[in-house]
């Protein structure tokens, strides 16, 4: 008989603890990327009539990044080392005896907090929740002269970040991401009565065949060993505003301290959370001491799910595919100072797309992103920053007991999160002259053990450490088929025998690198008959024989996603990774230091393989026809060539300059695009596709126009740069590489790099295609953007080998 691991669940989502007594301090501060002597160059007062305080801060808004502009700048290691923030805050708690706490959301990755010259907390870790109460700090400093006379009534707040390299720190610098530091997630400013709520833990409970439940409510509080006692209510609202229950409790000290249990409440007939309907009830908590109270609300949702051994996925009774990608805190311009409006079209680019699951790599992530998962309806594997390098010793262990500790107990009652992760590709060495895989045995089953005792609600994970796949209840090795090993076609194959080597098998990361607007034509040229020449096609170890278009990995993630409709054993995957991201590892890569496995640029731009996804996972009818990056097309007069339509319709019809090519009817098994594809013969010069496709009563339609060039060229002999657009101050620039006659060289990859003189401002270091001055040629062109800054610039970009262009860039005012 097949064994499950059943877990019913009860959880609240986690808000802001301090919901109406917090403001995100946000603006107002000034930042220094570099050390100071010492606090006292953050506070001493500039001389009167002197020179202006040495060294100089600049003026920055939170959330922020040291390492904004330079993780992805081609010509320099990106800064790891102190910075400094400084502001002054107007504080007015409105309760008597109440305390004044800074809410760090996150901070990279070592951080120390002063109130004038007190320090007043410290903290190590990049990724987990923390706090400064700084409430002693401040009243000592209102005693005193220089309050008033330097700082006119104001607090002078200072906090030193440092992401300096530390090998007995997690996570490993050999991380292929960087390790950020800075302000990079909100500072919230609280005021808290004399008692309030610290933590909240719900117990779930579902009985008679998910028909009823119960919660089990416990607590932490602050302050209540100073007043002795504290008397609440909890009231439990459904998804319509109905009071579904209500209770209420007593707590007192110091005859106990620690986590209280404030009640138990049956709910009849709990509308379940599941990812197609994520119901959410409210559940609002009170504390009140000495005519005080202090509330918080939180939002919950039911829910049940069990991974069968050797088997699939079930959730709320029923078989479930987990259809997921993966995430890093990282976005061009900013890196990980990501806003909650950048972080709100993120989530919902991918529920948009149809994942119904999410691998958060590889740390503690923003309670912004679990709220979101929670609201949208995405379930989540979050795992601790214990990635690569091997293990330290007895510091850097407790370092990772403390992370996967606050993890859990800071995100435990979120109903999205069913796996802990206890770490990434441990198998990886290099940070310690010992690599003793017995060490990592050990010290991976405490982990597991420890997360067990925080959370027996949930099950543990790790993926690619097949020396540990014994230890978590679900393990992810490492597969990649036609990427870094073996073909595409050979997925299903490796999958199934994967499968059997574990008892409860999950497949995380898959696919491949592709540069945006890269695309090749002999991608297609296996499925297209007047082609008998197959030695392009399902390259072997495409990372590194592989052109990098976005034409193979299309047919990649084509393959896999037809596949997994037949692997009626499979619990689900999540392919590597939604968004481009930035990493020190990669410095040679087309972008320099990008990982390009995302479906869409770092700036969130799609690419064409985000389509191949919502034409598999998505409910909401579309039609995408393939190639809209790519503006030139080539090939021999009259030569067949594959247009792809990537739909969720039940049929389309595609039109090529006016003419219906016929009607085809979607099947996810006939390679590729679901059988919507057409062998076309273009015209020379230009051609316009439409396709308009059905889905039941609905029609959706897409068009693009292509050219079709039959001239053959030789090697590029020449750049050619030209402006395309100028909106609002922003020029858009192209450079082309020719050959000697002038012809496009559509497959040219050379190595561009601009350049800017004058009044203007190059938009590079973004890590995208378009935005960084140094980059590999798409299809032989490669794109750039000014901001001209109302005057006169001079572009310039060069190429090895080619004689440097110029272009004069006016504003015209």
């Amino acid at each position: 008989m097949m064994k499950r691991i059943l877990i019913a669940v009860f959880f609240i989502i986690t808000h802001t603890a301090y919901s109406q007594q917090s403001h995100r301090l946000n603006n107002g501060w000034e930042f220094l990327q570099q050390d100071l002597g010492g606090i006292w160059e953050a506070v001493r007062p500039v001389p009167a009539g002197g020179p202006e305080s040495v060294p100089l801060w600049q003026n920055v808004s939170l959330p922020h990044c040291f390492n904004s502009r330079d993780a992805v700048d081609p010509d320099v290691n990106y800064y790891q080392g102190p910075g400094w923030y400084r502001t002054k805050l107007t504080l007015d708690n409105p309760y008597a005896n109440g305390r004044t706490v800074l809410h760090f959301e996150g901070a990279g990755q070592k951080t120390d907090v002063y109130i004038y010259t007190t320090k007043v907390a410290s903290h190590l870790g990049g990724y987990d929740e923390w706090t400064a109460d700084i409430t002693d700090a401040v009243e000592a400093l209102k005693k005193t002269a220089v309050y008033q006379k330097q700082f006119k009534g104001k607090i002078p707040l200072s906090i030193r970040c440092d992401n300096s390299r530390d090998l007995e720190t997690i996570p490993s610098q050999m991380s292929d991401f960087n390790v950020y530091g800075g302000l990079y997630r909100y500072v919230n400013l609280v005021y808290q009565p004399a008692v309030s709520i610290n933590q909240v833990w719900i117990t779930p409970s579902l009985q008679k065949g998910l028909k009823s439940g119960s919660i089990d409510v416990k607590a932490t509080f602050t302050g209540l060993e100073k007043v002795g006692n504290a008397n609440g209510e909890i009231t439990i609202i459904d998804a319509n505003g109905k009071t579904v229950a209500k209770g209420k409790y007593t707590v007192q000290s110091p005859a106990f301290q620690g986590k209280y249990s404030l009640g138990k409440f049956p709910i009849k007939n709990p509308r379940l959370w599941h990812p197609n309907a994520p119901n959410l009830y409210t559940v609002k908590l009170t504390a009140t001491a000495n005519n005080q109270t202090f509330t918080q609300t939180e939002k919950i949702g039911f829910r049940s799910f069990e991974f069968e051994e050797h088997g699939p996925f079930f959730f709320n009774g029923k078989r479930l595919l987990l259809r997921g990608t993966h995430r890093h805190e990282d976005h061009a311009g900013v890196a990980a100072a990501m806003t909650e409006e950048m972080m709100r079209r993120e989530m919902q680019m991918m529920k948009d797309m149809g994942i119904n699951f999410i691998r958060l790599g590889h740390y503690q992530q923003s309670r912004i992103i679990l709220n979101l998962c929670d609201s949208l309806g995405i379930l989540a594997w979050e795992e601790e920053p214990w990635c690569r390098g091997g293990l330290g010793g007895e510091k850097y262990q407790a370092i990772a007991r403390q992370m996967m500790t606050n993890m859990i107990e800071q995100h435990y009652n979120h109903p999205s999160i069913v796996l802990w992760g206890l770490g990434n590709e441990n198998d990886w060495e290099g940070d310690f002259e010992e690599f003793d895989k017995q060490k990592i045995r050990a010290f991976m089953k405490e982990q597991h053990e420890l997360t067990h005792r925080l959370d027996p609600t949930r099950l543990t994970s790790i993926r690619r450490c097949d020396f540990c796949k014994d230890i978590p209840d679900v393990y992810s090795p490492s597969i990649w088929a036609g990427w870094y090993r073996d073909k595409f076609t050979d997925y299903k194959r490796i999958s199934e025998e994967e499968f059997n080597k574990v008892s409860r098998f999950f497949h995380a990361e898959w696919g491949g690198d592709s540069h945006a607007m890269r695309h090749a034509e002999n991608a297609d040229y296996p499925f297209i008959s007047t082609h008998t020449d197959k030695k392009d096609t399902l390259i072997k170890n495409g990372a590194k024989n592989s052109d990098w278009s976005e034409s193979y990995i299309c047919n990649l993630f084509d393959w896999h996603l037809k596949e997994q409709e037949n692997m009626p054993w499979l619990t689900g995957s999540a392919f590597w990774v939604f968004k481009d991201f930035s990493t020190p590892l990669r410095p040679d890569n087309p972008v320099p230091y990008v990982n390009q496995k995302g479906v869409v640029e770092r700036d969130l731009t799609p690419k064409e393989s985000f389509y191949v996804f919502q034409s598999y996972w998505s409910d909401k009818p579309m039609a995408h026809i393939y190639g809209h990056t790519w503006p030139v097309r080539w090939g021999k007069p009259g030569e067949e060539k594959l247009v792809k339509v990537y739909s969720n319709c039940n049929e389309a019809e595609l039109f090529v300059n006016g003419k219906s090519l016929g009607t085809k009817k979607r099947n996810s098994q006939n390679f590729p695009a679901a059988g919507l594809h057409w062998l076309v013969a273009f015209n020379a010069g230009s051609n316009t596709i439409k396709v308009i496709a059905k889905k039941g009563k609905n029609f959706v339609n897409d068009e693009i126009t292509q050219q079709y060039q039959t001239q053959q060229w030789s090697k590029p002999a020449k750049l050619i740069l030209e402006q395309l657009d100028k909106k609002d101050g922003i020029v858009t620039a192209q450079v082309k590489l020719l050959d000697a006659d002038n012809i496009p060289c559509l497959d040219a990859a050379n190595w561009i790099e601009f350049g800017l003189t004058g009044d203007g401002k190059l938009l590079d270091n973004l890590g995208t295609s378009n935005g960084s001055r140094k980059v590999q040629a798409y299809n032989g062109r490669a794109i750039i953007k000014v901001d001209l800054l109302r005057g006169n610039s001079i572009l310039t970009v060069k190429s090895l080998g080619l004689s440097t262009e110029f272009l004069k860039l006016s504003d015209g005012k």
